[in-house]
């Protein structure tokens, strides 16, 4: 056999499968300490907080961004994990309760997860969210690029469905668009759409997020339809971001637009490493594209070596958020992205010595569990990703 038929489970290194396995081992316990099972909704944040015994973990706050992308990674994993993360609750319940304040709210990001959700693990398609969806790509009004990145891959699940679906066709034409005229000639884009709605100073600066779900949308998009366009503007992205990852797997934090150069590197999120790389690099492969296990492999093995403690931290089933700097209200990324807009590539000398990156975020959000088995229980279980 050769390598490009094996399975992609039996290339990862020992290393690697058993980092991946251990995040989604504590993940259902992990999810279950932030979802509250009377409103049926997950918690914004599960902070670690100071108490008399030492310390304790908190709930805080509510997400319908977080609930949807819970449900979207539950829906590929066992049943013992969702009725443990649930309470005993489904998917189903809590997607119907999900839509009321969802449509009542203004969140296009949260109608696209939404919708996504309820396509893959209902097998449904929502009529009057994705209508909502196409009027607002149509409108080409300032959007942030990780919604409209959602809003293409909601299209692209209810396309798998219905591809006759005609306000999917619409969602998916518009934002493919819009996507595309933001990219980057080197692959990056933005965090707004257009990009000139950003403000002077951060317009040209785009998060590790606005990368990695454009990437992703694109390589569904190529899935579906063949598109060629569409995969290479996956690829091109995955090419730069993988050309600029760190030395021991970091994927960095904040990207030029322009010039397709790191802007800020810190803080290195754990979900990059462990969950939204590794889930982006899979449908790369699936939709025919280049299959980049070397660099996923690099950034999961970041979370053994961080420099600042342990991340995967198994005694309270999470992932702790970040390693980031010591800094005051965000300094290092004020900078970098003023002196990068004054001149591309241009950064104080100093900073890491100044603001060292050696602080540990001990908070854990339900998306990053949700996004870890959402990439990679078809891995560990089914071993392909074509």
């Amino acid at each position: 056999m050769s390598e490009s038929q094996q399975s992609t489970e039996s290339r990862l290194s020992p290393t690697t499968r058993r980092t991946a396995e251990r995040i989604l081992r504590l993940a259902p316990a992990g999810l279950r300490l932030a979802y509250d099972p009377r409103s049926e909704t997950f918690a914004h944040t599960v902070r670690l907080v100071p108490d008399r015994a030492g310390s304790a973990l908190r709930a805080e706050g509510t997400s319908l961004r977080y609930t949807a992308i819970a449900v979207l990674g539950l829906s590929v994993a066992p049943a013992a994990a969702r009725e443990s993360a649930l309470d005993g609750g489904s998917l189903e319940a809590l997607l119907l309760r999900l839509r009321g304040p969802v449509m009542a709210g203004g969140d296009l990001g949260a109608v696209a997860l939404s919708v996504w959700a309820t396509a893959e693990a209902l097998g449904r398609i929502e009529p009057a969210p994705l209508a909502r969806l196409a009027d607002a790509a149509d409108a080409a009004d300032a959007t942030p690029t990780v919604d409209l990145a959602w809003m293409l891959t909601a299209a692209v699940a209810a396309l798998r469905l219905d591809p006759a679906d005609a306000d999917a066709a619409r969602l998916a034409e518009s934002s493919a668009r819009r996507l595309a005229e933001a990219q980057g000639e080197h692959g990056c884009y933005p965090h707004t759409v257009p990009a000139g709605r950003g403000g002077r100073l951060r317009a040209h600066v785009g998060s590790f997020a606005d990368q990695v779900y454009p990437l992703q949308a694109f390589a569904r998009l190529a899935s579906l339809t063949g598109d060629a366009d569409a995969l290479e503007r996956a690829e091109r992205t995955a090419r730069r971001i993988i050309g600029l990852q760190g030395g021991s797997g970091e994927w960095w934090w904040h990207y030029d637009a322009r010039t397709g150069e790191v802007v800020e590197r810190y803080p290195v999120y754990s979900v990059h490493q462990h969950a939204m790389a590794p889930m982006a690099l899979f449908d790369l492969a699936r939709a025919g594209g280049v299959e980049h296990l070397a660099p996923i492999e690099r950034g999961m093995g970041w979370l053994d070596r961080p420099g600042a403690g342990e991340l995967v931290a198994e005694s309270h089933s999470l992932v702790w958020r970040k390693l980031g700097r010591r800094e005051p209200r965000k300094a290092v990324r004020t900078i970098s992205a003023a002196t990068t807009a004054l001149r591309p590539g241009w950064h104080l000398p100093g900073l890491d010595a100044a603001f060292p990156p050696e602080r540990i975020d001990h908070e854990c959000r339900p998306y990053e569990l949700g996004w870890a088995l959402y990439a990679w229980h078809p891995i560990l279980e089914e071993g392909r990703i074509r």
